[in-house]
């Protein structure tokens, strides 16, 4: 049984991440529990699902090779610089698209809101889990056996599958989200955490990545709630289209390296 779990591992996480939250929104709709455990506690319920899984599979060792990504900063800064501007980048783009289409004032979408220092703190964990569990964990036991972006493909899939009971419930999200467009985000969400993981191995540049864009969906009228439906599907698919722009451009740089580097070797 031991060697069944350690062999499919990742995979186990996978489904029983999206089905135990099923569990946890349900108690909450019957209200067995209040708003602030909830809102915490399904990210923190992920996490010790998590730790429990490796604690049997890995010990206390595969319990610390968990976070130790977490400790890795000494990377290039112009990854730090493209993990705190890429979201609100995109956002930025997807409101002056919005004024272009409506033949208006771009400052007219522009209604910057902040949320209180709880709010903040609560984002930053939810970030904080998010990042271990689904990029340092998930999506880099994907990579060993898929290519990168393959891994954060087949991740966002369970990571959304895990945001739909909260989605119909409304409660701890930002109201009206749809689920299509919530798919979408997901998978350039998915897919940025992949790009930036795989080419730093840095646990802090894809948390600052997922509070920038938690910052972002709070302070600017991107979500349904403040900005339209439409503008948060349109966020989403310009989210993904750039996402998969990077990963082509940076396969087209390789691509072009390895063919310099065959021509020199055959030269020399």
């Amino acid at each position: 049984m031991r060697e069944f779990i350690k062999k499919y591992e990742i995979w186990i996480f996978l489904v029983l991440g999206p089905i135990l939250n099923v569990f946890f929104v349900e108690a909450r709709i019957q209200g067995f529990m209040p708003s602030y455990i909830y809102n915490t506690g399904r990210f923190c319920v992920l996490l010790l699902l998590l730790i429990c899984l490796l604690s049997f599979t890995r010990g206390i060792k595969g319990i610390k090779n968990l976070f130790k990504p977490m400790c890795n900063w000494k990377v290039h800064p112009k990854w730090y610089l493209l993990s705190l501007i890429f979201p609100s980048t995109i956002a930025i783009v997807t409101l002056v698209l919005k004024a272009f289409y409506h033949e208006v004032e771009y400052s007219s979408f522009i209604d910057i809101r902040f949320s209180t220092f709880r709010g903040y703190i609560a984002l930053f964990v939810w970030a904080f889990i998010g990042e271990v569990v689904w990029v340092s964990y998930s999506i880099g036991e994907l990579s060993k056996i898929t290519k990168p972006f393959y891994a954060g493909q087949i991740v966002a899939v369970f990571w959304g599958l895990w945001f739909i009971p909260i989605i119909l419930l409304g409660e701890g999200i930002f109201p009206d989200i749809p689920i299509g467009p919530a798919f979408m985000f997901r998978f350039g969400a998915a897919g940025m955490c992949a790009f930036i993981y795989t080419r730093t191995k840095s646990g802090i540049c894809v948390l600052m990545l997922q509070y920038a864009v938690n910052l972002t969906l709070v302070s600017l009228p991107i979500t349904p709630g403040n900005g339209g439906a439409t503008t948060y599907t349109a966020f989403g698919i310009i989210y993904f289209l750039t996402m998969l722009g990077l990963w082509g451009l940076d396969y087209l740089i390789k691509k072009n390296k390895n063919k310099e580097s065959i021509q020199n070797n055959y030269i020399s």
